[in-house]
């Protein structure tokens, strides 16, 4: 029993910081129905920024704090610069546009840093374990567990107590109609872009002292993003948080059931998610 409990606490870790990396392609979609396959790329710039800042010498915590800044004033520059320009088209466009940028950026990431991964040190500070008794947890995974608490009810304020959440839930329904209220819509677009892509590179410096930093991972980011905007409905904060913590346990456990097994078994989940509920556990209907 110690040992599903150990998954157990994995799997709500592993699925916060899936919540993470999937909350802003959540919200992008619900405000601009634009399909950003783009995402991952901002998840692996986060992880090898937070590389290349220890490397410099500076701290775990300084990374912490200015990769998502810094990725996410150039998911910023993306969006005004050329995703703008492909918003009114189809969705194929979207997916052509984004997809290339993608492949940029993991390109740039192999000749800067090479095609082979590299190991990240866990911070001095929670190095080690916590003890309970018999019950054992690393320090590390615990602090990703609380952080990514405290984030996301950070962000569910920002989206329910703040003018800027207020514009990005009247969006998501009509941007006429934000727009007729004199709201700079696109000013609106690029803010919550930006702070996709910062969310994006926080969930990849969170874990790359847990995986380390390679250059594919953004490829598997996004599949696990999109299951889980699926599984918790497109446009849903409360969905993309549920449906994180559910898949990050699935697989969690799997690992010790059926170790093969462990990746397709989230497809398993968000297969039976669908046939109960095609707009996914919490997501609106039309």
């Amino acid at each position: 029993m110690s040992v599903y409990l150990l998954q157990t606490i994995n799997g709500i870790g592993i699925g916060m910081l899936y919540f993470l990396l999937a909350v802003g392609l959540s919200i992008v979609f619900g405000l601009l129905r634009f399909v950003n396959f783009a995402h991952g790329a901002f998840y692996l710039l986060g992880a090898y920024l937070c590389f290349q800042a220890l490397q410099w010498g500076l701290n775990f915590w300084v990374a912490l704090v200015l990769v998502p800044l810094f990725v996410g004033a150039l998911g910023w520059l993306a969006e005004k610069l050329l995703l703008r320009r492909v918003y009114a088209k189809a969705h194929e466009f979207h997916i052509l546009v984004t997809v290339g940028l993608a492949l940029a950026v993991q390109e740039i990431v192999i000749v800067f840093w090479g095609p082979l991964g590299n190991s990240v040190p866990t911070p001095d500070l929670l190095q080690g374990v916590v003890m309970w008794g018999s019950f054992i947890y690393p320090k590390y995974r615990l602090f990703v567990i609380g952080f990514t608490a405290v984030l996301a009810v950070l962000l569910w304020w920002v989206l329910e107590g703040t003018r800027l959440g207020s514009a990005v839930r009247a969006g998501s329904e009509s941007t006429e109609m934000v727009s007729l209220l004199g709201i700079n819509v696109f000013r609106v677009f690029s803010l919550v872009f930006a702070l996709g892509a910062a969310t994006a590179a926080l969930a990849g410096v969170l874990a790359a002292p847990i995986r380390g930093a390679e250059p594919f991972m953004g490829v598997e980011a996004l599949g696990v993003a999109f299951v889980v905007v699926v599984i918790g409905g497109l446009g849903s904060f409360s969905g993309a948080l549920v449906g994180g913590v559910l898949i990050g346990i699935v697989q969690s456990l799997m690992s010790t059931i059926w170790p093969p097994g462990a990746s397709l078994m989230i497809y398993i989940a968000m297969g039976a998610v669908l046939l109960l509920r095609p707009h996914g556990l919490l997501g609106r209907r039309g």
